[in-house]
């Protein structure tokens, strides 16, 4: 019996945003095993992306409340679901995917085994065709690179980005962990994932971050242009969290490195505009791009712009201003939602709808 929990709940993790796909081993659910007890399983599935009291999350699981309240808190602790502090002042809990969501949650209960577990399963996951919709994240690019005369909007300017929130938390990389405990990593900025209203209330609430100032996200957004840093932001218009993202670690950078055309596959208004007449061949440019979009041809620089994801890195640091950053076409821009749970529910039917087809 306790197996058919942990099979309904990969199943039910798999109707989520963000899916979780069977492996061909099993790992998922050795995985789900080694994060939910039991009792946590069968409790998990009747959560939604819908924040709802423990009540009524009672109702649908045939638990009394005294029953569900303290599990769903523990829950909620673990890392498991998602707890915010409704307007009336009661907890709410939601189901979150498990990367953006589970996964991350994680940050404070890393161990090796967990790592393990997590890369057995990334390793043997059945892969699919991918559905094209709005994605969980983006890319926007270093305020600094931001030229006044460009159009840019709140939401994809990092610093007006931060205009809208009034609650601040930082919480460690668990990418850069994760590397760590596997004897790789890299120098960059450990405390990199910015949290924002009710995820930074979550973080610091459950121990997995601490509560700043704007004064720090300032600090900690200009380290991260230092260490060459991908900024990564919730597809939201009221963003809930910025990755700072190096593509030594990075999950999502990582794998971009080895697409053919990485500027098709991100979600970016943005991308660098090169001037070969401007540039001394310094060589900085290519020190500071993660995808390699840059190359020293021995007497020149040479740019591929198939290969720019729009961060900015390379232009906050040009000595010559040979590179400046331009707005996309239309059609390189991407809707975005108002709330990260509005982007969940919209991938979710997309999902669901590609699901359906033949």
């Amino acid at each position: 019996m306790e197996s058919r929990y942990y099979i309904d709940l990969a199943e039910h993790l798999d109707r989520l945003p963000g899916g979780f796909p069977p492996s061909e081993t099993g790992a998922e659910i050795r995985l789900l095993k080694r994060l939910f007890t039991p009792e946590e399983a069968a409790l998990a599935i009747h959560l939604t992306l819908d924040r709802e009291e423990a009540e009524v999350i009672a109702g649908k699981a045939k638990l009394t409340p005294e029953e569900a309240g303290p599990r769903l808190a523990g829950m909620a602790h673990k890392g498991l679901i998602f707890s915010a502090l409704a307007e009336d002042g009661s907890i709410r809990y939601q189901a979150v995917p498990f990367v953006v969501g589970i996964w991350e949650f994680q940050v404070d209960r890393l161990t090796e085994g967990l790592v393990r577990d997590v890369n057995d399963y990334w390793n043997t996951m059945k892969r699919r065709r991918p559905v094209r919709t709005i994605p969980q994240m983006r890319t926007i690019p270093i305020g600094e690179s931001i030229e006044p005369h460009l159009e840019a909007y709140p939401y994809e300017h990092v610093t007006r980005l931060l205009d809208s929130q009034d609650r601040f938390a930082v919480a460690p990389c668990i990418c850069r962990l994760e590397a760590k405990m596997e004897g790789g990593g890299c120098d960059a900025l450990e405390e990199a994932c910015l949290m924002f209203g009710d995820w930074a209330d979550y973080y610091v609430r459950e121990g997995k971050g601490r509560a700043i100032d704007r004064s720090e996200v300032l600090e900690i957004l200009a380290k991260a242009d230092a260490d060459n840093l991908v900024l990564q932001p919730s597809n939201s218009r009221n963003v809930v969290a910025i990755c700072c993202c190096c593509s030594c670690c990075c999950g999502v950078l990582k794998r971009l490195i080895y697409h053919p055309k990485p500027a098709e596959a991100v979600f970016s208004p943005f991308a660098a505009e090169f001037d070969p007449d401007k540039c001394i061949a310094c060589g900085v440019c290519i020190e500071r791009c993660s995808m390699s979009a840059f190359t020293d041809t021995g007497s020149k620089v040479e740019f591929d712009p198939v290969r720019c994801i729009g961060c900015g890195l390379c232009i906050t640091t040009c000595p010559a201003d040979a590179l400046t950053l331009f707005r996309k076409p239309d059609t390189g821009r991407i809707r975005i939602p108002d709330t990260i749970d509005d982007t969940w529910r919209e991938i979710a039917q997309a999902r669901k709808k590609a699901s359906l087809l033949p």
